[in-house]
């Protein structure tokens, strides 16, 4: 059998799509059920289910970045949305990120089960096998496509947004709803650079326009854009500039006098 899970926030519609599919008919199986993003990815990943059928609008869930997380981490899973919420775009941006089926609520029992056959067909025309464990890696092939360029956007937008806490791998990939491990495979695979040298480099550049500020002390700057220690600070920006924060500083200060005379 498919393995199938269902996500929703709405018990009664879980419960009606659990019970009232002939699951047997499709060659499928409901192995799990959950009822918010948080909970389905933590069950999608334990399961690998090869359907998926869910909502996109549940308390602290970002939908799409859900959506893109599934597709981009297990290539193969076929998942259909099944919701209330209306808007044309984001509609047009989830089938772009690799989603089979846009069921609007209510929907019928017709249209449940026309993306149910669609998604058992997908399969089949990809060889997959039920029951295989064919989402336990990534297609080479797929590691450019939307979804993977959703992910690693989301995630650079994240790690800039709070370059100046700290901020963990674990953390990102948490946002992103993929795994670290496949995080940092596709951060090097699309930016050629792991997770702690891209921090580091934001880190820099930040540090680099406070140098700018002669009241602001070195420690301080060091504190401002994230890192826990001076010392490290010191490491990571002379590994990168070739030269101290303070010299830095001393050389800018240099080149803006002499452009002043």
């Amino acid at each position: 059998m498919y393995k199938v899970v269902i996500i929703d926030d709405e018990p009664i519609i879980v419960e009606g799509i659990s019970r009232m599919i002939s699951w047997d008919q499709y060659d499928c199986a409901v192995v799990a059920t959950a009822y918010d993003g948080n909970e389905g990815a933590e069950v999608i990943r334990h399961f690998k289910p090869s359907i998926v059928i869910t909502d996109i609008a549940m308390p602290d869930m970002d939908g799409l970045t859900m959506i893109a997380g599934l597709k981009s981490e297990f290539a193969n899973m076929e998942i259909s949305i099944l919701t209330g919420y209306r808007k044309f775009e984001y509609a047009r941006q989830a089938i772009n990120l690799g989603v089979t089926r846009f069921l609007l609520k209510p929907s019928s029992m017709e249209e449940l089960e026309e993306a149910i056959k669609t998604m058992v067909n997908n399969l089949k025309s990809n060889n997959i096998l039920p029951d295989s464990d064919e989402n336990a890696g990534i297609q080479e092939a797929r590691l450019d496509s939307e979804a993977n360029n959703f992910i690693v956007i989301n995630a650079m937008k994240y790690i800039e947004q709070n370059y100046a806490h700290k901020i963990t791998l674990s953390e990102v990939a948490e946002k992103t709803y993929v795994s670290q491990w496949h995080l940092s495979k596709l951060l090097n695979r699309n930016l050629g650079q792991n997770f702690s040298e891209i921090l580091n480099n934001i880190r820099i550049r930040e540090a680099i326009k406070l140098l700018q500020d002669p009241s602001l002390r070195i420690g301080n700057i060091s504190e401002k854009v994230g890192f826990v220690d001076l010392a490290h600070f010191s490491r990571v920006f002379k590994k990168k500039m070739g030269i101290s924060a303070n010299e830095y500083r001393n050389t800018f200060a240099e080149s803006f006098n002499n452009k002043k005379s």
